[in-house]
């Protein structure tokens, strides 16, 4: 049995399932967009785990190219499928493809069942949601052997882990504020977080699973989830004073502040790119919607996973942490602090 792996907006490979100490890896360059060398990277594949997607926040990208990518690949993967008769496939989502949504409205503690509409936030959002769709309507769909299509879906939410560079120029933004961490969340603010080692290891018995128990899986989503405390700040100053005991937690930004910061800081730009494009694109540090998707609540608490394909995290908390915190103190001594303006106190 073969397994294929889309693992990066402009790269594929699969990867042939034998013992452990065996696995052999074959990686194959090139754009998800590209059909003709999906159909050359899928083929004798039997399950597909699609991971393929641009992650973007901030808006640094285009949204077409976003959803070109994000949608449009994804459609190219299914099709792929169908025409390659590949009948199961595990797609990678994101909690950003719920909510929150323009209005801001918050989800406490929900589940994979729980009731939450509105347009979301998010312009990466936006395309998972598209996305998502495209591969629940997927399911059940006939391949060309008389088979069928059986897809399922894992929502990630906040991910950290070994290479996570937000964490690292975190760190040296509060070494660079006299070790001072502040944050732009309320205290009462819940969000999940989750360490990437165990959001990888859930797509394994996911794609297990989904051969054994078609039935079951078939057009299903599921939430990641390990015991990582859903505490955001809390969570960067534990791994931050790992790292630097002298890291203290500072105070809340107002949202007021950061609202005024944020219009200040968009005029600039305007100025700047329409006197220098295209020699230089400053991009933003912060925008208003993902300002909006900071502070609100939006979090979940499930075993569905568990349930359906007995997902345990590899990790704990506690573990998740020192990996973290080896990978942060390496990261760290290889970069110097940056200077910073007081605006963003």
């Amino acid at each position: 049995m073969r397994l294929l792996t889309l693992c990066s907006p402009v790269s594929a490979a699969f990867q042939q399932e034998r013992p452990p100490a065996t696995t052999h890896v074959t990686v194959m360059k090139g754009d998800i967009r590209d059909c003709s060398l999906l159909l050359a990277a899928m083929r004798a594949v039997h399950v597909v785990i699609h991971t393929a997607a641009i992650v973007d926040y901030r808006n640094t990208v285009p949204f077409w190219e976003m959803k070109a990518v994000n949608v449009g690949g994804t459609e190219n993967v299914l099709r792929a499928c169908c025409v390659l008769n590949i009948p199961y496939v595990v797609y990678t989502s994101s909690v950003a493809g719920v909510g929150p949504n323009t209005l801001c409205e918050p989800m406490c503690r929900g589940n994979e069942d729980t009731k939450y509409s509105g347009e979301v936030e998010l312009s990466y959002g936006k395309t998972k949601a598209m996305a998502e769709k495209l591969v629940f309507e997927a399911n059940g769909k006939k391949l060309s052997n008389g088979g069928k299509l059986t897809t399922c879906i894992i929502r990630a939410n906040t991910v950290y882990g070994e290479k996570a560079t937000f964490l690292r120029d975190l760190y040296l933004f509060a070494k660079a504020r006299n070790n001072v961490l502040n944050y732009l969340e309320p205290e009462n603010t819940e969000r999940n977080s989750m360490y990437v080692g165990n959001i990888a290891w859930m797509h394994v018995p996911a794609a297990r699973h989904q051969q054994l128990k078609p039935d079951l899986l078939a057009g299903q989503v599921y939430y990641c989830y390990d015991d990582t405390p859903r505490k955001g700040f809390l969570v960067r100053h534990q791994l931050l004073s790992s790292v630097d005991p002298s890291i203290r937690l500072g105070s809340h930004i107002p949202y007021w502040k950061m609202w005024l910061i944020i219009h200040r800081t968009q005029d600039t730009h305007r100025i700047i790119k329409a006197l220098l494009y295209p020699f230089w694109k400053p991009q933003p540090f912060l925008n208003l919607p993902l300002l909006n998707t900071i502070v609100t609540t939006f979090s979940y608490e499930t075993d569905k996973a568990f349930r359906h394909f007995r997902y345990k995290p590899l990790f704990t908390w506690q573990e998740s942490k020192q990996r973290m915190v080896q990978w942060l103190k390496a990261a760290a001594g290889n970069v110097s602090c940056p200077h910073l303006h007081q605006e963003g106190n």
